[in-house]
């Protein structure tokens, strides 16, 4: 055997020894799903229904029926009647954090705390203090969504579909390159399914009281729809009633659409359990833009950066490359600026931008 050939046998065997190693540390994530529920408090997450507001009629008016439906003694039967799917399935194979009383906490980084600041800081990764009202103005910097649309394997595997038109902007359609389907408006495409069509008519026949918002079920049913005829890789999901039912003052509608959502995203992680393309591969992420007030007792239908507690959030993560800790306790701080490089670190990509992001959260991704 000569020396080149001696020398090549030997970089061959070498490289084939160091394969498994390689594999072993490679992510099982394949894709992720991330969704935000705009506004619902750690409070009721952790804790369910309020007794301060469950049994209030002022804020609850169908009190007998919201009770029958929600209220335990317990606290943890009364989390288990209102989230069902959070205190099951990603409370035994997932991670939640965020129960203050429990020293778990997440907290935004901005300083505003409501809707386009906080989600700009979720999606960016960092706080760009020119993001300070939720007026309809395309954001400057790029979201991780972009981002990662941009990357080798991501072109047109990346899609959100929103419940409040203001995403356009906080995501810079115009932009970003992808598919951003939010508010009153319909989601057309050049072979879209009759699901699809029949939603673009209904979407508009029924009456909505907030303008702007549509009802959480079209935003529900658009992006189930294209998660099972596309087969994104990263998919945004943003929620938006329990905020609306709150800034109203009807608690038992905030709980109604706070149990509504744990139900659509069961069905949504589900199906991803029984599809070959994400059985296995898929990370979801669940989170919210704000916190809202607790003291006096009208401040939970408020918040900003004048009511005390609303900057206190929450995280759910469940996946693959996911420690099963479920309800976690006494932990460092952890911030929403932190789930953009999260997401992408995930994905195998590197994300970077123009300002320091935040850290990757490495107790939600395995060693």
């Amino acid at each position: 055997m000569n020396y080149g050939l001696q020398r090549s046998f030997f970089i061959i065997i070498f490289a084939y020894f160091l394969l498994p190693s390689v594999v072993e540390a490679k992510l099982n994530t394949r894709n992720v799903i991330l969704i935000t529920l705009d506004g619902l408090r750690w409070q009721e997450v952790f804790a369910g229904a309020d007794s301060a507001l469950i049994f209030n009629k002022s804020f609850t008016k169908d009190s007998d029926k919201i009770v029958n439906r929600f209220w335990d003694d317990d606290e943890n039967r009364r989390r288990q009647k209102l989230m069902p799917f959070f205190w099951s399935t990603i409370a035994d194979h997932g991670q939640l954090v965020g129960n203050v009383q429990k020293g778990s906490s997440v907290e935004l980084k901005n300083p505003y705390w409501f809707s386009y600041p906080g989600y700009s800081e979720i999606l960016v990764g960092y706080v760009d203090s020119t993001r300070n009202s939720n007026a309809r103005e395309n954001n400057p910097n790029i979201t991780v969504l972009e981002y990662i649309h941009n990357q080798p394997g991501f072109k047109g595997k990346v899609a959100a579909f929103c419940s409040w038109d203001v995403f356009d902007y906080i995501i810079n359609e115009e932009r970003a390159g992808f598919i951003v389907n939010s508010g009153m408006e319909k989601f057309e495409e050049a072979y879209g399914s009759q699901k699809a069509k029949l939603l673009n008519k209904l979407v508009f026949q029924v009456p909505v009281p907030w303008g702007s918002v549509r009802y959480d079920a079209f935003t529900y049913q658009y992006a189930f729809d294209y998660l099972q005829r596309h087969k994104p890789r990263l998919l945004y999901i943003a929620f938006d009633e329990t905020d609306e039912y709150a800034h109203e003052g009807k608690y038992g509608q905030y709980l109604n659409a706070a149990n509504a959502l744990d139900g659509f995203i069961q069905n949504i992680w589900e199906w991803t359990q029984r599809d070959y393309r994400y059985k296995n591969k898929t990370t979801l992420i669940i989170t919210t833009d704000h916190g809202r007030g607790q003291d006096p007792i009208d401040y939970w239908r408020h918040h900003g950066s004048d009511v005390a507690g609303a900057e206190k959030v929450w995280l759910a993560v469940l996946g693959p490359d996911t420690p099963a800790l479920g309800e976690t306790e006494n932990l460092e701080t952890l911030y929403s600026s932190q789930i953009a490089k999260t997401i992408s670190t995930l994905l195998g990509v590197e994300y970077t931008n123009k300002n320091a992001l935040g850290n990757v959260i490495e107790g939600m991704i395995h060693d």
